[in-house]
C-alpha cells in the first residue's frame, strides 16, 4: 500500500545532480509534503499544462493550500489523492557539458584558401524558466536525462557557431590561424546569441570554457606553408626571387641527401630561372650579332645600320673582290649609333679597329676611347656628341 505509507516526497539524494527529476507516480496522497530545495523549483503538470508550482520550503499536498490541485483531484480514491506528474527542476548552474564539431568551409582573408573549421570546448547552463524547460522540450527530448538536455543544447550552440563565428570572420577580415587572438570576443558573442536561440526554452548559458577554434591537421599544414611562402615572396621582392632561393635551398639539401630532397617552390623556381637564362642568352646572341656587323662595316667601310654592298671594292674599282679598298676618295668613317656602340663596344677614332665593350682605350693603337664630355657653358647640362644647341637652355654650343 505505496498510497498510504507515503508522507514525504522529494528528490533523492543520488539523483539531486539531474536538472530535472520527475517523480515516478502520478497518483500522489493529498496531505503528502513536498519538499522543495533552495536550488529547485517544483510543478504539477496535467495534459501538458502546468497546474501548479511550488517554491523552495515545505508545502502540503492540499488543495485548500495550493488552489491549482483543485482540477486534478483522483475522484476515484474519494478525493483523498492528486493524479497528476510532479516535477522537480533544478536552478542551479550545471557544468561540465561538452559541444564540438565542423562548423563550416571559411575562406582566409589573407591567403584565400579555403579550410575547415572546427569548434570544440565546454560549457555552463542554467534553468532560467522551470515552466518553459518542461512544457516546451519535453515532446523534443527526454528532460529527465541530463546528457539528453545538453545534447540538445550541444546541437543548438554549433547552429549558432556557424553563422556568427562565419560572419565575424568575413566582416572583420580575422586570419584563421589567429582566431585565438579573438576568442573571448567569439565566447561573448556566442553566449549573447545563444541565450537568444534559447530563451523560448527556458535555458541560459552562464559562461563558456575550453574554447578552442582549430583547422584539420591537413588544412593547418596547407594554410601554414602558404602563409610562409606568402611572407617570405614579400620579404624577398617577389615570388621568382623567393622560388630561386628555394631551389638553391633545395637542390643543396637534395645534394646532401643524394638527390632527393626538394621543396614545393623548386620546380616553380625552376621554370622562372629557365626563362630568365633564355633572356640572357637572347640578349648576348644578339650584342655579338652586333659587334660582327660593326666589324664588318668598319672593314669595307660602309655605314653601320644601313646596309647595302661595300664601297669602293669590286672590279670597277680595280680592287680585288672581297679586299680593302685602294684608291678613290677616301671613305667617311662609319658612324655608329651611340646605343648599339654601348651595346657592341667602341671603334676606335684613329684606326677603326673595333674594341670589346667597356675598353677604355683601343687595343690595337692604345688611343683613348672615351669620348670627351662637353657640357652647357650656361646650365652645366651634359652635352651629346654632335650637338649645337643646348636641349635644356638653348645656348648654342661654344658660342
Amino acid at each position: 500500500m505505496a498510497l498510504l505509507g507515503r508522507e514525504f516526497i522529494a528528490v533523492p539524494d543520488d539523483r539531486k545532480g539531474q536538472i530535472v527529476f520527475k517523480w515516478p507516480d502520478i497518483t500522489i496522497r493529498r496531505y503528502t509534503r513536498a519538499i522543495v530545495n533552495a536550488d529547485e523549483m517544483a510543478m504539477f503538470v496535467n495534459t501538458g499544462q502546468v497546474v501548479q508550482t511550488l517554491g523552495p520550503g515545505r508545502h502540503q499536498i492540499d488543495a485548500n493550500e495550493l488552489p491549482g490541485l483543485g482540477v486534478i483531484i483522483d475522484h476515484v480514491s474519494g478525493g483523498n489523492a492528486y493524479r497528476a506528474e510532479l516535477y522537480f527542476v533544478g536552478t542551479r548552474e550545471y557544468t561540465g557539458f561538452k559541444f564540438g564539431g565542423r562548423v563550416d568551409d571559411v575562406q582566409d582573408p589573407r591567403t584565400g584558401l579555403v579550410v575547415t573549421l572546427r569548434v570544440f570546448g565546454d560549457y555552463a547552463l542554467r534553468v532560467a524558466d522551470p515552466v518553459r524547460l518542461v512544457t516546451n522540450l519535453t515532446a523534443t527530448v527526454d528532460v529527465t536525462d541530463n546528457e539528453r538536455i545538453a545534447g540538445w543544447v550541444s546541437d543548438q550552440l554549433l547552429k549558432v557557431l556557424r553563422t556568427h563565428v562565419t560572419t565575424q570572420i568575413i566582416r572583420n577580415g580575422w586570419p584563421i590561424l589567429g582566431l585565438m587572438a579573438y576568442s573571448a570576443e567569439i565566447e561573448q558573442n556566442t553566449i549573447d546569441a545563444g541565450n537568444g536561440q534559447l530563451a523560448a526554452y527556458g535555458i541560459q548559458l552562464t559562461r563558456m570554457g575550453n574554447f578552442d577554434i582549430n583547422l584539420s591537421p591537413e588544412d593547418e599544414q596547407q594554410l601554414k606553408q602558404l602563409a610562409k611562402d606568402t611572407s617570405y615572396s614579400q620579404l624577398a621582392g617577389g615570388f621568382q626571387n623567393y622560388a630561386a632561393g628555394e631551389m638553391a635551398l633545395g637542390a643543396g639539401q637534395g645534394l646532401a641527401k643524394g638527390g632527393a630532397g626538394t621543396e614545393g617552390a623548386f620546380l616553380g623556381a625552376g621554370f622562372g630561372l629557365a626563362s630568365a637564362f633564355g633572356a640572357q642568352q637572347a640578349q648576348a646572341m644578339q650584342a655579338q650579332q652586333a659587334e660582327a656587323a660593326q666589324r664588318a662595316a668598319a672593314q669595307y667601310g660602309v655605314p653601320y645600320g644601313q646596309g647595302g654592298a661595300p664601297q669602293g671594292g669590286g672590279p670597277q674599282g680595280g680592287t680585288p673582290q672581297g679586299g680593302p679598298p685602294q684608291g678613290g676618295p677616301a671613305q667617311p668613317a662609319p658612324q655608329v649609333p651611340r646605343t648599339q656602340q654601348a651595346a657592341a663596344g667602341a671603334v676606335c677614332a684613329s684606326c677603326q679597329a673595333a674594341n670589346p665593350a667597356g675598353a677604355k682605350f683601343c687595343m690595337t693603337c692604345g688611343q683613348g676611347l672615351a669620348p670627351a664630355i662637353v657640357h652647357c657653358t650656361e646650365c652645366g647640362t651634359e652635352l651629346p656628341g654632335g650637338a649645337r644647341f643646348c636641349a635644356n637652355c638653348g645656348t648654342r654650343v661654344g658660342g
